[in-house]
């Protein structure tokens, strides 16, 4: 029945995007709605290795589940995976998505001074001044841009090596969630998520992977995975809603936690950013743009058909009273009544998303699943040329 209602939403959103992109074009950019993108099938370099992983860990990827070396077997084949559905689009697409000039290395030639940076960050997120940050630094705490500086200042600059790091750190989760829900069966599914079609690249991919290490980490180092999620609400303000998967995994160990995120906020008080004052700002800069004409009334169950599609039929079917699942719906809820994730979601909500497949665990006959899973990553690439 889940199933049944998930394709309804999602045929339902998609019919109901083409009348609006046909009568006033509101959903902006988002032509192939509930999806941001355009409908475009194509094919590319990336699509017989795609189809070849897809079909060894459909194959495998449940026995090797159980092997001594599962994690750095099904890491590198997460990031494969990931890799070849980004090549689906081309390899020129793939390292020019985080250089344009509404994104983070836009801005990076500019910050000569980090000190400085930082303490004039928050006047230049609100639009229409000739300082304004660009879309995405704008719409983010420093932390985003900041890694990017980073990258840059070690000799890894320019749109290849930012977008293969969104890889590496985004396939990250798919060793941090089995580790923290304490079930390796969990790992095939991981590979094979239909939401890497998102993580190769955007920084979305990225801030996934730092918040599923996070959030492991406060399974057994609470002051530490308190200190990763504290920087996390520095790489986007929407993952402050993280905090219902950090109460499950941390338990009754929370002050550490509090303490290890406390530290961070701190940290960056003292160099000049607050994070309220962003935070506030932040909404008068959503509304300055194409938030104030996309429509609610629509996005606010669109947004749940884009995530059928992110997570996938396993992930739909194996939706259960699991503590991890109710925690990432609590997080994603909260997040599409606030009106702030009106489009785009497939790759906001990806750190919340992940733990959706929690459940998939517990499945029968997990090579159907797998496949089904595969199919609906496959097929959304192959037909829809996203932006990330």
């Amino acid at each position: 029945m889940r199933l049944v209602i998930a394709g309804l939403l999602v045929a339902a959103a998609v019919i109901v995007g083409l009348v609006i992109n046909a009568h006033d074009q509101n959903l902006i950019y988002a032509a192939a709605a509930p999806l941001f993108g355009n409908w475009q099938p194509h094919v590319g370099p990336g699509t017989p290795a795609a189809v070849l992983i897809a079909f060894l860990v459909v194959a495998k990827g449940p026995e090797l589940a159980q092997h001594r070396w599962a994690l750095p077997i099904a890491y590198a084949t997460a990031t494969a995976f990931t890799f070849s559905l980004a090549m689906i689009d081309g390899w020129n697409r793939f390292i020019t998505r985080l250089t344009t000039e509404d994104e983070y290395l836009h801005e990076v030639p500019g910050v000569t001074d980090i000190p400085a940076m930082l303490r004039g960050f928050a006047a230049r997120i609100p639009d229409f001044q000739p300082d304004s940050w660009t879309t995405h630094v704008s719409g983010h705490p420093p932390g985003a841009l900041l890694t990017f500086v980073a990258l840059d200042r070690i000799g890894l600059g320019g749109g290849a090596a930012a977008s293969i790091f969104c890889v590496l750190v985004g396939s990250l989760a798919v060793v941090a969630v089995p580790k923290a829900v304490n079930d390796n069966a969990v790992l095939p599914f991981l590979v094979l998520f239909p939401g890497a079609v998102w993580v190769g690249a955007s920084a979305d991919g990225m801030f996934l992977g730092v918040a599923a290490v996070g959030i492991y980490l406060l399974t057994r180092w609470p002051l530490l995975g308190g200190v990763v999620l504290g920087w996390c609400v520095f790489l986007s303000y929407g993952l402050v809603l993280l905090a219902p998967l950090a109460i499950v995994a941390v338990g009754r160990r929370i002050g550490w936690a509090v303490a290890g995120a406390l530290a961070v906020v701190a940290a960056f008080a003292l160099a000049g950013f607050w994070w309220l004052d962003g935070y506030e700002l932040v909404k008068v800069r959503y509304y300055q743009g194409i938030g104030a004409t996309r429509p609610y009334w629509y996005w606010v169950w669109a947004n749940l058909a884009a995530l059928a599609l992110v997570i996938g039929p396993a992930g739909i079917k194996g939706l259960r009273r699991d503590k991890w699942i109710v925690a990432a719906g609590l997080a994603i809820l909260a997040a599409d009544l606030s009106g702030l994730s009106k489009a785009e979601t497939e790759r906001i909500w990806l750190p919340f998303a992940i733990w959706l497949l929690a459940g998939t665990a517990k499945l029968s006959h997990q090579k159907r699943w797998l496949t089904a899973q595969a199919v609906t990553a496959l097929a959304v690439n192959h037909l829809v040329l996203t932006n990330w």
